[in-house]
């Protein structure tokens, strides 16, 4: 491998952390290398800032750990092969703690502690070993908008950086300059997600790092979470970082980081939790993996609607002040309940009658009224107090007897009162099966409901049509077309057929279009049989025009012997192949009257 020495070596990015070194290393200079900051003690997600103040005068102390993986890699300027880790793992101890202060304004303080460093020294840069102390930030949050559990809230913050961490050559701790950065933060609550979004300009001495510019960057983090449990105990969700230089923006200089975290809050006033995830450029320290783990004391901010003392999670009356019981259908309620069925006095319209809740006040806190039948509808509202009946919006039905076979038409109205049916205006019909095609055979009987026939003693033929039925792709003849022998005339022994399709036509106008088929047998020439095919299917149209069908819902096509369904060999083979079809090539919707005209539906079953 030949190792390009000079002054400069380039460096690149393969999804890890990577910056060109010389012999020297940069870290004498100063460089805090740990491009994680971790958000105050007491804020919902790990690196981004939360908008609210957690409580009136509260303390919320944190210790987290931070293990970067290859945040610092060299390789060879020719082919990007890897020389080594200058630090392949560094390992941080953040101890963080916040202040906050009349719901209003909090501030804290974070020193890192770095636990471990640890590298390959390749191509004689010395990688760091041991621990050494960061820089100490201090830093302030402002609350403009929105309460803890709003969904929206805004605050304003910043930190500033006291370059109090050690300096010595490959430490990567500390910049050895005071650093400050102002924030506008964004973030809420709705229901159980929470939602955070940080961002600000971080003001740093500018450094040149082997033909890399560090200084000035803007830098912002967003995350999102759901809450899980009973109480919201679990929190679930992705949240990233970046940073991107303000002079000279390249690759080497920008950095962006993802993880997802968990957090479990184990009691009211302590939560643990854990992260990881991948960085995404080749910025001076950013890791190709970043996990983290916490511990924190940081008080639950649980709401009191009421004031009364008791949070509502366990109040049983969140809305009115009460005091405190070891009953906890009580606890949080006023004592006043002085026919004890848990009805406070003061909305209980029975107060020494042990009652039952209703919607209207007028009737909250009282005994149900008396019901002789047991139908679930009082006396004073039922039509038929002493007979078990149902419930009705007309009064006088209203607790009478039930609709026997249950087609929402009353039995002492329903002229079929053990057959479902449907409403008609005729009160012989009303609650009667409908008849849909007309035919004087009511649909439950017949088997053809949406086509005219005649009656049939076999069920599966009653009411259905003698000659002509609909299916779904054709209009099916049960019988023949006669034409004369070798030509196109129509005989009039097929005239009644027709007069029944032209009827069905007539009876379906969702069928659209149709397409009307010549067949003929495979005897004689091809040309001769596909002109005779043809004449006769345009000769089947004229007909059927004739008998009022509009021409614009037919087609006719002649296809010859193409489309044989039996044998030529035999006559009644042939027989069957000479043949007219009708086709159905365009179908809309069918509206078919439950009842004539009364209750229309739409049908999509032919």
């Amino acid at each position: 491998m030949a190792l390009k020495r000079t002054t400069k070596c380039i460096a690149t990015l393969l999804g890890i952390g990577v910056v060109a070194l010389s012999a020297r290393p940069a870290a004498a200079q100063g460089l805090m290398l740990d491009r994680f900051d971790p958000a105050p003690a007491g804020d919902r997600f790990f690196g981004v800032e939360s908008p609210f103040v957690a409580g009136p005068s509260t303390l919320h102390l944190m210790v987290l750990g931070d293990y970067a993986h290859n945040p610092l890699v060299l390789r060879n300027t020719s082919d990007n092969s890897k020389v080594g880790s200058v630090i392949k793992s560094q390992t941080f101890l953040h101890v963080n703690a916040s202040l906050a202060l009349w719901n209003r304004l909090a501030v804290n303080a974070e020193i890192p502690i770095g636990l471990q460093q640890s590298g390959d020294s390749p191509n004689g840069v010395a990688s760091p070993s041991g621990g050494s102390m960061g820089d100490l930030r201090l830093g302030a949050r402002l609350r403009l908008l929105g309460e803890y559990h709003d969904a929206f809230q805004l605050a304003v913050g910043g930190y500033v950086w006291v370059p109090s961490g050690d300096r010595g050559d490959n430490t990567w701790v500390s910049d050895g300059k005071a650093r400050g950065m102002p924030q506008l933060i964004l973030g809420g609550e709705g229901g159980p997600v929470v939602w955070s979004i940080a961002g600000g300009v971080e003001f740093r001495r500018q450094q040149q790092l082997e033909g890399i510019t560090q200084g000035t960057m803007f830098k912002g983090g967003a995350g999102i979470a759901v809450q899980l449990g009973s109480h919201r105990e679990w929190q679930i969700g992705p949240e990233g970082n970046i940073a991107i230089s303000t002079l000279n923006s390249v690759k080497h200089n920008t950095n962006a980081e993802a993880m997802l975290g968990i957090r479990y809050r184990i009691v009211h006033d302590f939560e643990i939790g854990i992260g990881g995830g991948p960085g995404f450029t080749s910025g001076i320290g950013t890791p190709d993996f970043r996990g983290v783990a916490m511990i924190a004391y940081t008080p639950e901010q649980r709401s009191d609607r009421d004031g009364d003392g008791i949070f509502d999670d366990e109040d049983a009356c969140p809305d009115v002040p009460g005091v405190r019981s070891e009953d906890p259908a009580k606890n949080g309620c006023p004592k006043s309940d002085r026919d004890g069925d848990g009805i406070l006095d003061e909305v209980d319209a029975c107060p020494d009658e042990p009652g039952v809740p209703s919607s209207d006040p007028t009737k909250h806190g009282c005994p149900l009224p008396k019901d002789r039948d047991g139908d679930g509808i009082p006396d004073d509202v039922d039509a038929c107090p002493d007979v078990k009946g149902v419930a009705s919006s007309d009064p006088k039905k209203h607790g009478c007897p039930p609709d026997r076979d249950n087609d929402g038409i009353p039995d002492d109205v329903d002229a079929c009162p053990d057959v479902k049916g449907v409403p008609s205006s005729d009160p012989k019909k009303h609650g009667c099966p409908p008849d849909t095609d007309g035919d004087g055979i009511t649909d439950d009987v017949d088997a053809c409901p949406f086509e005219k026939g005649p009656p049939d003693p076999d069920p599966k033929k009653h009411g259905c049509p003698r000659a002509v039925r609909v299916i779904e792709s054709a209009i099916v003849i049960l019988q023949q077309v006669q034409f004369d022998t070798g030509k196109a005339t129509i005989k009039h022994v097929s005239d009644a057929l027709l007069d029944e399709v032209a009827g069905v036509m007539k009876d379906h106008p969702e069928i659209k279009k149709i397409e009307i088929q010549g067949h003929t047998d495979n005897r004689g020439t091809l040309k001769l049989n596909m002109k005779l095919s043809q004449d006769r299917a345009d000769s089947v149209e004229k007909a059927l025009v004739a008998r009022g069908i509009d021409k614009a819902r037919l087609t006719t096509h002649g296809y010859g012997p193409e489309k044989p369904i039996d044998d030529n060999k035999t006559d009644a083979g042939r027989q069957n192949n000479r043949r007219v079809e009708f086709k159905i090539l365009e179908k809309a919707p069918k509206l078919v009257p439950a009842d004539h005209g009364d209750h229309p539906h739409t049908d999509h079953a032919q």
